[in-house]
Parts: structure tokens; C-alpha cells; sequence
């Protein structure tokens, strides 16, 4: 006989507001856990979950057998639409799919979409019984199932679309992840390449749209794929680190999340002294502990940290102060016409007085024209990076080469 659950369909990260919404109907219902799952034919997909799942099997992806017949049964009257005690309920006892998971309490109801389609069901659970529920808990349900359909329509197109961005961006690490490039990084004013950056290279497009590096690390993000991604980039670009010349370093990038994980890959990896890693502006380094923690660790393992972007994204004084990064990366979109405009000029020099007060340097991103490189120079940066100096390619520049 087929057991209540059934395969595990892609797991999407979950809407926020429909996870709030749950939580709140969850503590109004005195229940353990809240779920919206959407019909796809006779299964019911787990989408969101308010509460703690685990404790009846329930992750988002999570799939449920006989759920259709269940949501019948109730629809005839046979089968009651909420019970405080199982195990005082003689019909709701012989359920199978609230037997197996471990449910002694509960309220369900349909969920239709605004064209009156049958969409999923919505649930609360219980692991013991719940005495004080009354039928007006159900009305509750039923209001908040109603509150909900206008809603479903986008809910569905959303989960749609994700499930578009997930299977793309899972066939893309099935087939191995992105492509790597290399950029020189260079010493202004002997035009010596110090050190390398490994570029990511996606395709061009995503499920029929244009996309650039940074759309394909936000979509992996949106749907709980960012580390894994990530991390598949940084084992492909450290793969170059024993073809480099002794004291040319190799720059990774890696968001706040993937610290670390990246962690655990480099602590044992032979030359990782020569590793620079830059971190990405995306989120908020100083919002997350275990980010802080690993990049104490990466510092004791002597490796540099690079703050990218700086300009951009969160990137402020008060993260620069307190990270107190070895490189300050100057964002190209500062470093654009700086020759032309005081005001870039100033914020450049005044990033270098940072850099030296912490002990760090600044590298300009984004050189074009020699006229931008004098300007940084002129600020007081001694290294950059750009199209003047070198464009990304595939190969290692032959002067990093052993």
C-alpha cells in the first residue's frame, strides 16, 4: 500500500507575507503548524509552512498522497473539517494521512482561486489534543482560506516562476556551474600583475530572459540555491591556484552566506595564503554572526578580505570600519569619468585616508581610459583593474603562469 507521502517535488523558498499570514492564523488557532499546499493533480505540494514542520514530516517540497479523497470526504460531509482529539473521533481516526503524520488535532479547509478553481487546501495541526477548539475556529480558517484566493493566482504564477528559475539553475550545476574568467589586477605604477579575479560567466539568459552574472546569484538566492552555486563557481576558480607564480594572488567572490561553507573548502587547501576573498554587497556582513565568525578564521588563516563594490549595496563606513578589510574595492561605477568629476575624486581620496588608517589598501574597479588612470592614481591608489588593463578571459595571463 502507497504511504502518505509521496515524491519530493522543488523546493522554492517560500513567500514571506504568506509565511506571516500562516503564523499569525497558526497562534490564533493554538495549533503547532500552519500549511498551504496547491494540488498538482493527485498530490498536494507543502508550499509554505508556518510553525515547525519536522514534527510531522513537513518541508516545503514535501509532497501528500490521498489528500484529494480526504478534501472530498469532507466536502460530503463524511469526514469532519476539524477535530480537537483524534483519538476521540471515531471518523477522523481512520484517516491514513493524518495518522502518519502524527496529528492529533486539527482544522482544513479547500482553498479556491478567484476563478473558483480548487487550488490546494490550508491546514492547521496539532501533536496533542486541543480542547478549546470550537467550530468558530473553522469560520476562522474558512476567513483566512477566503482572505487568501486572491492572492493564489499570483502565488501560483510566482511558484510557476520559480520553479522555471530553480530547474534552470539546477541544470546549470548539474552541468558543472559557470564558466570561469580571469581579470589582472594590476600595480599602477609598474603595470606588474599582482593578482587575478575569478569572474563567474553564465549564459545570457535565464527561462527566456536576459540575465547578467549578478540576476543569476539573485535568482539562485530567491530560491535557495545561492550557496550551492556559489560554491561550485569557488571550487572551479581555486582549481587555477597551482598554475599561478608564487606571490600572484587569486581573488573569489562570495556573499556573506557562503563565508562558511567556504570556510571548510579552503582551511586545508595548499596556498591559500595567496587566496583574496571579496566579499559581495548583496546583504549585510555585519547582520550575520556565522559570516563575522568565518571571516575571523579566514583572517587567522592569513588570507586578505576584500570589500567589493564599495560604493554600492551596503557597503558603509560602519561595515568598512568595523570589517576592517585588506582591500577596499573601489565600485567602477565611482571609478567612471573620475578624471572629470571632483566629487568622485574626493570620495576616492578620502577611501584611501580610510585604507590607511586600517592598515588596507584600495584597488580601482573598472579602468577605461588612461586619463581615469591617472585620476586614481593622483587620489593615491596604486592598483586597479579594468578594460585598460586587461579583459577578462578564460586562459591565465601568461605573466601569472609559473
Amino acid at each position: 500500500m502507497k504511504t502518505t507521502f509521496g515524491p519530493r517535488a522543488k523546493v522554492i523558498a517560500p513567500d514571506r507575507k504568506i509565511t506571516d499570514l500562516l503564523d499569525v492564523l497558526r497562534q490564533h488557532m493554538d495549533m503547532d503548524v500552519a500549511v498551504l499546499g496547491m494540488w498538482d493533480h493527485d498530490l498536494l505540494v507543502t508550499q509554505v509552512i508556518a510553525g515547525d514542520g519536522r514534527k510531522f514530516g513537513l518541508a516545503p517540497g514535501t509532497t501528500l498522497r490521498r489528500c484529494r479523497e480526504l478534501c472530498h470526504d469532507i466536502e460530503a460531509g463524511s469526514f469532519p473539517a476539524m477535530s480537537a482529539d483524534i483519538a476521540q473521533d471515531p471518523r477522523a481516526e481512520k484517516s491514513t494521512v493524518l495518522t502518519e503524520l502524527r496529528t492529533r488535532a486539527y482544522t482544513v479547509t479547500p482553498l479556491l482561486d478567484p476563478r473558483n478553481d480548487a487550488y490546494g487546501l490550508l491546514f492547521c495541526m496539532a501533536r496533542r489534543p486541543r480542547p478549546s477548539l470550537q467550530e468558530r475556529h473553522g469560520q476562522f480558517l474558512r476567513l483566512a482560506a477566503a482572505f487568501l484566493s486572491d492572492s493564489l493566482l499570483d502565488l501560483r504564477h510566482m511558484w510557476e516562476a520559480r520553479s522555471q528559475v530553480w530547474s534552470a539553475i539546477s541544470d546549470l550545476i548539474d552541468a558543472g556551474g559557470p564558466r570561469i574568467a580571469y581579470q589582472p589586477i594590476v600595480r599602477l605604477d609598474t603595470g606588474v600583475t599582482t593578482a587575478v579575479e575569478a569572474l563567474a560567466r553564465f549564459p545570457t539568459r535565464c527561462c527566456g530572459h536576459s540575465h547578467n552574472t549578478e540576476d543569476w546569484f539573485l535568482d539562485a538566492h530567491l530560491v535557495g540555491l545561492s550557496i550551492e552555486l556559489e560554491m561550485l563557481a569557488a571550487r572551479r576558480a581555486i582549481g587555477a591556484l597551482p598554475a599561478l607564480a608564487d606571490g600572484t594572488g587569486l581573488a573569489i567572490n562570495a556573499s556573506p552566506s557562503t563565508l562558511a561553507a567556504l570556510l571548510d573548502l579552503i582551511c586545508d587547501l595548499p596556498g591559500h595564503e595567496r587566496l583574496i576573498i571579496e566579499i559581495t554587497e548583496q546583504e549585510n556582513c555585519l547582520a550575520k554572526p556565522e559570516a563575522m565568525q568565518a571571516l575571523d578564521h579566514i583572517h587567522d588563516l592569513g588570507i586578505l578580505i576584500a570589500i567589493d563594490d564599495t560604493g554600492t549595496g551596503y557597503s558603509g563606513l560602519e561595515q568598512l570600519v568595523k570589517l576592517r578589510p585588506d582591500i577596499i574595492k573601489l565600485d567602477h561605477v565611482l571609478t567612471h569619468g573620475i578624471n572629470r568629476d571632483p566629487a568622485r575624486r574626493a570620495l576616492a581620496a578620502g577611501l584611501v585616508q580610510l585604507a590607511r588608517e586600517i592598515d588596507g589598501m584600495v584597488v580601482a574597479e573598472g579602468l577605461e581610459t588612461t586619463a581615469e588612470r591617472d585620476a586614481v592614481v593622483d587620489a593615491g591608489i596604486f592598483y586597479g583593474q579594468g578594460y585598460l588593463l586587461g579583459k577578462p578571459a578564460t586562459n591565465l595571463p601568461e605573466s601569472v603562469l609559473r
